[in-house]
């Protein structure tokens, strides 16, 4: 949902298709098993010609809102499982629906940053009685949450959905285009967090072997070896998050509630081996540009 110009699905569906041993399987994925909703038009565009370059799998990509398009998904007998999304963090009025927009007062834009297309999804998913996984990419601001709106969002979305993990992401995850900081949240649909009562998962993933390329945008880094850097710290990544490991400086389990923070970087332990002299001024230096940005003048 917010599927964007295709990237979540291009991999969902390639992964699929490894997966299948004949035919029919496969025309089974593209077919029945991969469905995205993108409100631009243009970027719907890129999407299905995304889906077309990678061998097809574009006929249940639709251009409209998902707040109207998911509903019919599910009334034509769709049933999800796995849903990945990247709504957008300030929609305008226009995109939401109008119950909503006209509770944000004088603001123009969704002031819960994107929550509210999460909480609709999940919804609709206890409805209609789907369980499963949903990941979400959302500013760091959505997991901070300290104002009342999101704070009751977070609480509402915990209801009747666990948080599973929250994944601190690189600063520059979308360069060269937004410059948002960005966690990624993935809930388990259908169960109660309370009734849950296990510890979420959180990760501290910033540094994942690419780096910024003028014109390029980010660039996969090899080793010495010629071996991609990303390979062995996907693996380090996901094997962390399938055996909930705790690791100072990198991952930690906490309890939370809707009131609470969900970010890595509240709960996990510093790994003081790791800190050098460069760090300790590379922080000293940010401090002292903050002062100065900032205006603030300390006298001795």
């Amino acid at each position: 949902m917010a599927c964007g110009s295709g990237s979540f699905l291009v991999r969902a569906m390639t992964q699929a298709l490894a997966d299948c041993h004949t035919q029919a399987e496969e025309d089974e994925v593209k077919k029945h098993h991969i469905y995205g909703v993108e409100y631009d038009e243009l970027v719907y565009g890129l999407a299905t010609t995304n889906m077309l370059i990678h061998s097809d799998g574009n006929s249940n990509i639709v251009q409209g809102s998902c707040f109207d398009e998911v509903p019919r998904f599910i009334k034509d007998g769709v049933k999800f499982n796995v849903v990945l999304m990247n709504p957008p963090y300030n929609a305008m009025a226009k995109q939401m629906p109008k119950d909503y927009s006209k509770t944000w007062g004088k603001s123009k834009q969704d002031p819960s940053k994107g929550l509210y297309f999460v909480k609709f999804i999940l919804d609709q998913m206890n409805e209609h009685d789907m369980r499963g996984k949903l990941a979400v990419l959302l500013p760091m601001a959505c997991a901070i949450g300290n104002s009342t709106l999101m704070k009751q969002m977070k609480n509402a979305i915990l209801r009747n959905n666990t948080l599973d993990a929250v994944f601190s992401l690189p600063d520059d995850i979308f360069y060269p285009g937004a410059s948002a900081c960005a966690c990624c949240m993935v809930f388990d649909v259908g169960t109660p967090h309370k009734s849950a009562n296990r510890e979420t998962f959180f990760a501290y993933c910033k540094d994942d072997g690419f780096k910024k390329r003028k014109n390029l945008g980010r660039v996969e880094q090899m080793d010495e070896n010629g071996n991609s850097l990303w390979a062995t710290i996907e693996k380090k990544w996901i094997d962390t998050y399938k055996n909930r490991d705790v690791i100072p400086g990198f991952s930690a389990r906490h309890m939370v509630t809707g009131d609470d923070e969900w970010l890595c970087e509240a709960y996990m332990e510093t790994d003081y081996t790791t800190l050098t002299e460069e760090d300790f001024q590379r922080t000293i230096n940010d401090y002292l540009a903050y002062l100065v940005k900032t205006g603030v003048v300390y006298e001795n």
